[in-house]
């Protein structure tokens, strides 16, 4: 076997025989390593993709294919017809369509106050400025379940300081419209809005005041300097926040349940599949109830749902996910 010199040896072996052994052993190692952490990215991709991929599966099955034995992961009759019936039972149009309102609204809002609030904290100095933000981070520790109570009894008589009454005679019922929604958000009391404040600050705190500075020395004011020169280079953090609350809120169950009673949402209307789809088949039956339906054929129309749920969010993950990819990035290193 020939050698070949340029200064240094380059066959493999012959390096290796020069390094007693320590090339091999060097190679080796890293390919161990290799090969384990690819294992275990598998492993863990595959417990996070097990239950999709087995909800994509049911979702095209037949009746029959879920209680034949035979049948695990790929269907024996393909079929299309629980996409029809949870397309129907959902209202799936009327309610998609105000699912990507509400949700785009609530989170185009809750980025923006956010922002205003987490760049005040993050620059300006202000009376009670530490109680103040641990204040938003109790909104976040909290659950808002203890403040449910609280929250129905606010805007089911929703007054500012009485005038609503001294005008007309009683208080107003916000509850059945999307206003509450809005007054939380606006007021960085929504879902998660917290959270928000939270990350858009951090962000700020580690951008050099000296863009600040040297933008007010060319004689740009507060508002002009967070608008040209903050706000640009917060594109990543925002996009992240505008992810997190569109997806927060397109899944959320709690204060849609408690406040959109009279709007379809896909949230409230998958919630409801189980018991709508009982009903359909008692309808079609004849029987007098829903009990008589069969708990694999609910559940598979429940995936089915929610495969039908969560396929807008992935759409919308295609679109963004090189900016949120890109704030996960820059806010690791700068947090």
């Amino acid at each position: 076997m020939s050698k070949v010199k340029t200064g240094k040896y380059t066959n493999f072996w012959e390096r290796n025989r020069k390094s007693g052994g320590y090339l091999l052993r060097r190679t080796v190692m890293q390919y161990g390593i290799s090969i384990c952490r690819a294992i275990l990215l598998f492993g863990l991709c595959f417990l996070i993709l097990q239950p999709l991929l087995n909800k994509i599966s049911v979702s095209f099955m037949t009746e029959q294919d879920l209680y034949d034995p035979i049948v695990t992961a790929v269907p024996l009759h393909f079929t299309t017809e629980n996409y029809k019936l949870a397309a129907g039972l959902m209202e799936y149009g009327k309610t998609l369509f105000n699912s990507l309102v509400i949700s785009l609204t609530i989170a185009v809002l809750q980025v923006s106050v956010s922002t205003l609030v987490g760049y005040g904290f993050a620059r300006f100095q202000f009376p009670l400025k530490k109680f103040w933000f641990a204040c938003v981070m109790m909104t976040v520790l909290i659950p808002p379940q203890v403040i449910s109570t609280s929250l129905h009894l606010h805007f089911r008589f929703f007054d500012v300081l009485g005038i609503f009454k001294l005008i007309t005679g009683s208080t107003l019922n916000l509850k059945g419209s999307v206003i509450p929604y809005y007054l939380m958000s606006v007021g960085c009391m929504g879902l998660k809005n917290g959270l928000y404040i939270y990350m858009i600050r951090q962000f700020f705190r580690n951008i050099p005041k000296e863009l600040e500075e040297a933008a007010y020395v060319d004689g740009c004011g507060t508002l002009k300097t967070f608008i040209r020169i903050m706000l640009p280079d917060a594109k990543p953090i925002l996009t992240s926040c505008f992810l997190f609350a569109f997806v927060w809120q397109w899944t959320d169950g709690f204060y849609s349940s408690m406040f959109l009673g009279n709007v379809s949402l896909l949230s409230i209307k998958l919630k409801q599949l189980p018991d709508t789809f009982g009903g359909y088949m008692a309808r079609i039956s004849g029987a007098a109830s829903s009990a008589g339906v069969s708990v694999p054929y609910s559940n598979c129309m429940l995936a089915t749902g929610t495969l039908m749920v969560i396929v807008p969010l992935i759409v919308l993950y295609l679109f963004a996910q090189k900016g949120f990819v890109e704030s996960l990035s820059s806010t690791g290193i700068k947090m």
